[in-house]
Order: structure tokens, then C-alpha cells, then sequence
């Protein structure tokens, strides 16, 4: 038996580290509302032309507000797979700068920025951080933005 101990301890080592999730679930699920209900206004209003498959979205990587604990990465991953899944969606890629040159029509960038919007709010179970996510869809080679959106609401701190 002691000379399996070690080999069953680095086993069970080996598959704790593997089960060990990337990010709190509590934090894919605070995000994924966020980027459901961003994606959800991009393609249910009509700034991208039809059909909307065939229109690329550049996603410049988002402003977000220190105070509210996010990294900017979590925010871009979140809008990235909330774009990614809706059906006959646009194409997604993460927008850099040598893709501002050249003039294709159906390239657009989309910027976004997360603010505090108030102090946070106490409960008697947790603490709500109050947000403004602000998006801005433009062609890649114009600088005024042909869509603007707000979308407020508060994110759970324990989430976070």
C-alpha cells in the first residue's frame, strides 16, 4: 500500500488542478447577462445593414472602470461570446489598429465602456455595483459613430 501512496496522491493532485475552474461561475454568469442583453440590442436595432451575417464587428477592447473590479479581458470575453452566439450573427474578431486602413464596407468597430454609474448599493445579503455599459458601432474608417447605446443596470459584488 505505501508504495501506491505516492502515485495515488499525484493522481489526486493532478485531477484537483484539472476540475479547478478559470473564473468563478458567479462572474461568467454576472458578465453573460451583461454581454446577452449588449449583443441583444446590436442586432435587434438596426444599425448593421442585411443581412447581418456577412458584416465583420471589429471589438476594440473596452474601457472598463476600475472601481467596479472588472479587467478590461473579461468584459471583451464576455461581448465576444454573447456576439458569437447569436444566430446568423455577425462575424466577430477583436479589432486592432492596422485594420483602420482600407475602406470595407462592411467592417464595423464596436467600443464599449463600462462606468460606475452611483455609489454602491447595500443589501441586507450582498452589495450591487450600479454600471452604464455605453456602445458605440462605427465603419472602421469613420470617426462619429453611426450607433450609440446605454444600457444600465448593477452587478452583484460577490460575483465579482
Amino acid at each position: 500500500m505505501k508504495t501506491h501512496l505516492p502515485l495515488l496522491l499525484a493522481t489526486l493532485l493532478l485531477a484537483g488542478c484539472a476540475a479547478a475552474p478559470e473564473q468563478s461561475t458567479a462572474l461568467r454568469q454576472a458578465l453573460f447577462g451583461l454581454g446577452e442583453r449588449a449583443a441583444e440590442q446590436l442586432t435587434a436595432t438596426p444599425p448593421l445593414p442585411s443581412p447581418v451575417a456577412d458584416q465583420v464587428l471589429l471589438l476594440a477592447e473596452p474601457d472598463v472602470d476600475q472601481r467596479l473590479g472588472l479587467s478590461n479581458e473579461r468584459l471583451l470575453e464576455s461581448l465576444t461570446r454573447a456576439l458569437l452566439a447569436v444566430s446568423d450573427g455577425p462575424q466577430v474578431l477583436a479589432w486592432r489598429e492596422a485594420m483602420a486602413e482600407g475602406n470595407v464596407d462592411n467592417h464595423w468597430r464596436l467600443d464599449s465602456r463600462l462606468a460606475s454609474d452611483g455609489p454602491r448599493l447595500q443589501l441586507s445579503d450582498r452589495e450591487l455595483l450600479p454600471y452604464r455599459l455605453t456602445l458605440e458601432l462605427r465603419h472602421t474608417e469613420s470617426d462619429a459613430p453611426d450607433w450609440r447605446s446605454e444600457i444600465s443596470g448593477a452587478l452583484d459584488a460577490t460575483a465579482l
